[in-house]
């Protein structure tokens, strides 16, 4: 069986063959791998294969016959897969093409680890060897005689064949694709950059072409000095050589991105262990896996799927998720990412989630859309675009004019020099790659770092936010509180209390809840049943307990049920004081007592305020909780400002009002109840682990779930929009300089005309640039 690695058999082979090149191909992704770098590698029947990460060696030693098979080839995807524009992601149709306004091809939308190397980067750089091998005589001739006077013994005549011979080619084969999408945007009315790269190419190519082929019907204005009508099969060639360079560029820059995401999705393992019935183990590969499988895994080991911890306790890095390197405890009942490593104990996991619907998978989703979202800031470089294809195309009439009625002779041969290179140097390549691809490696780069991003709106929005809202339970504390004491009422026993208490709370998720039920269940509590169980939303839980009437919420929500909590005042105001959080119980109508929750505040939180301080952001508190443990955790902290007791709506409001008031608002929260508010602001942020609601809210999800996140988001969404800035800075004024250059600006004062190839390098030099300037995001430091 033949296999690519086969031309690039490694030094060391059996033979003691030398490899003659320095490349090989991965036969997982198809990318192409240097020798020399330092990537993994693999033996397989005494070949070595060479792969571009970890994650693609794995998948390979796990099944080498899947890609080393005949069918190696990934298989095309389903019918009735949408593809969609990389810059233009409101196109979407079943099947490839080519995008009707851009010209560019189309891409699957959904990312899949298995989809192979976008084929324009083998096919384009088939066309570029080509191209470059066919131009490079028509380059030497040309700049031999021009700088060197160096000509060829050849009459002009056959000179002339010899170079239609070889720029033809280059035009119509190498050049083809942006031959054929100029001629769709023309047919379309869409105008974009292939608009003009065709019209200077033909018209370079034809002109050469008839002066070749019926030299006589060229006008003496079009002649030389010598006579002889001017060739320009060089400008053509050399313009859809640069052309194909600067494409091979952009096209890489994508798919690095996209090789980001494939590397992300195989930090999952390949194979697990699966746990039978009579308690062996078997090794599996991970996609036979399904939901209530169990799962043993060792130290050392990633988590193959998301699920649940069984059996045992260990301690999880889950830098890979969240960004945050150190190491999370994990018991019976904790959930697990898959990916995360395993770095201690050994267990068991229950799978719950597997495949497509990992957490990983959804990331990296979430991620490629949100990769081809648009910016509002890219609507100006749509505007622009708009008129300025038409723009250039009237620019180079003119300059065709100016030079044929007033320039020296040759007045027409200037004329078409000054024409198509102001239809190539003006090409606006550079403008419509200056927002999507900054926006495509920033995002990449924020979910390497635990920073979600759902458009690219959110994201830009969030780099002018000067008010952040943040809700108090699970954002700024712990989001697991702890029971910190119980005061009964008269009669009342406090065991008791705290028993009825927790049997009823058991039925409502909230963190406070489950510290009264862990409290009890510590203490060995049995717990009844509760029924006619009700939580109005951010106020409290009723229901009723060993035929008692239970109501369990603050003071204002009890006197809703007729039931006064004044003796119990100083009690818990001094608890609140010390950051406690007090929650008042009564029974058949009557006070019964108070408990006490503590919820520790984050570990680095007041670090993270100061630095978001330092951002120029104000900080308002948003908190269903009392006002005095509020401001507590507030003072504790620097909190600017602080709301207290407001319901979910109340959030909502405030948000509202804080917009009203000139101020552009981030709200972050990871609750049901903060998923109005989330609605609500310019830019909803959802934290950590928080209610699906609550992420379905945001523009942001902070997978860290801590205000360092907030820090890093911050940072990444400032990184970007000055990237995209200067990007779009720098095409608006390579274009404005370009044009006039290209018309002959220079040539009354210094006899400069600037010659068609020129401007090709020139214009490939732009999107250079600016795919170089995108690139600095990957290194961006959070």
């Amino acid at each position: 069986m033949s296999h690519d690695h086969a031309a690039h058999a490694h030094a060391s082979s059996a033979e003691g063959a030398t490899a003659e090149v320095a490349t090989a191909r991965d036969p997982v992704c198809g990318m192409t791998v240097r020798l020399d770098a330092g990537k993994p590698s693999a033996e397989h029947d005494g070949r070595t294969f060479h792969f571009c990460c970890e994650g693609c060696r794995t998948k390979f030693t796990a099944d080498p016959d899947r890609y080393l098979s005949p069918r190696a080839p990934e298989p095309p995807p389903p019918a009735g897969t949408i593809y969609t524009c990389p810059m233009h992601p409101e196109v979407r149709q079943v099947g490839p093409g080519a995008c009707p306004k851009c010209g560019m091809a189309l891409e699957p939308e959904a990312f899949s680890a298995d989809q192979p190397p976008n084929p324009e980067i083998a096919d384009f750089t088939r066309r570029l060897w080509i191209g470059a091998v066919l131009t490079a005589p028509l380059l030497v001739a040309e700049m031999g005689a021009h700088l060197f006077g160096l000509r060829l013994p050849l009459s002009a005549s056959v000179q002339g064949w010899g170079e239609l011979a070889l720029a033809t080619p280059v035009v119509w084969w190498a050049g083809w694709p942006f031959l054929e999408r100029g001629a769709a945007s023309l047919k379309s009315g869409h105008l974009n950059m292939f608009t003009l790269i065709a019209l200077g190419v033909m018209a370079a190519w034809l002109f050469s072409t008839v002066a070749v082929l019926a030299p006589g019907v060229i006008p003496a204005e079009f002649r030389g000095m010598d006579g002889g009508p001017p060739l320009y099969f060089e400008a053509a060639a050399v313009i859809v050589v640069l052309v194909l360079v600067g494409q091979l560029l952009e096209l890489n820059a994508r798919e690095r991105t996209s090789h980001a995401l494939r590397a992300l999705l195989d930090l999952a393992p390949a194979r697990a262990l699966r746990v039978r019935a009579d308690g062996t183990d078997e090794d599996v590969a991970v996609e036979v896996v399904r939901p209530g499988d169990r799962l043993r895994v060792r130290p050392g080991e990633k988590i193959p799927v998301d699920g649940e911890v069984l059996e045992g306790r260990t301690a999880v890095d889950e830098a890979l998720i969240t960004g945050e390197s150190m190491p999370v405890g994990k018991g019976p009942g904790d959930s697990l990412a898959a990916g995360s490593l395993n770095t201690s104990g050994a267990v068991v996991m229950r799978a719950d989630k597997v495949g497509a619907d990992t957490l990983l998978s959804q990331i990296v989703q979430l991620v490629a859309q949100a990769q081809r979202s648009r910016a509002p800031i890219q609507g100006l470089a749509d505007r622009v675009a708009g008129w300025f294809v038409p723009a250039v195309v009237a620019a180079a009439v003119a300059a065709f004019a100016v030079w044929a009625l007033v320039g020296p002779q040759p007045r027409l041969a200037h004329a078409l020099v000054a024409a198509v290179s102001v239809l190539i140097i003006a090409c606006p390549c550079a403008l419509g790659l200056a927002t999507p691809i900054s926006i495509m490696v920033g995002v990449g780069r924020g979910a390497h770092a635990g920073v979600l991003v759902r458009n690219a709106e959110a994201l830009e929005r969030f780099a002018a936010v000067d008010t952040l809202a943040v809700d108090k339970t699970g954002t700024l504390t712990e989001g697991h509180p702890a029971y910190a004491g119980i005061e009964p009422v008269g009669d009342f026993d406090g065991a008791v209390l705290l028993r009825l208490a927790a049997s009823l709370e058991r039925s409502s998720e909230h963190p406070i809840a489950r510290a009264i039920v862990e409290a009890a269940a510590a203490r060995g509590y049995a717990l009844a049943e509760a029924t006619d169980f009700d939580a109005p939303a951010g106020r409290g839980v009723t229901g009723t307990v060993e035929g008692r009437r239970l109501a369990i919420g603050s003071a204002g929500f009890l006197a809703e049920q007729g039931a006064d909590a004044a003796a119990l005042s100083d009690w818990a105001q001094a608890k609140r004081s010390e950051g406690a959080t007090v929650v008042f119980v009564a029974v058949d109508g009557a006070v019964a007592g108070a408990l006490a929750v503590a919820d520790p505040v984050r570990e680095g939180a007041r670090a993270a305020v100061e630095a978001l301080h330092a951002a120029g952001l104000k900080l308002v508190m948003l908190t269903g909780d009392n006002a005095v443990t509020a401001r507590a955790v507030a003072d504790r902290l620097g909190i600017d400002e602080v709301r207290a007791e407001v319901s979910p709506a109340g959030k909502a409001q405030a948000v509202q009002a804080l917009r009203k008031a000139g101020k552009v608002v981030a709200m972050a929260g990871d609750g049901v109840n903060d998923a109005p508010a989330l609605a609500a602001a310019d830019v909803g942020v959802a934290m950590g682990g928080g209610a699906d609601v609550a992420k379905e809210s945001a523009g942001l999800t902070l997978l860290g779930g801590d205000l360092s996140a907030l820090v890093r988001a911050r940072r990444l969404s400032r990184a970007v929009m000055r990237n995209i800035r200067q990007n779009l800075a720098f095409a608006f004024v390579y274009n404005l300089a370009g044009v006039p250059l290209a018309a002959g600006a220079l040539y009354p004062a210094f006899g400069w005309l600037l010659s068609p190839a020129i401007a090709a390098a020139a214009m490939s030099l732009s999107s250079v640039s600016v795919v170089s300037n995108a690139l600095r995001l990957n290194a961006a430091k959070l």
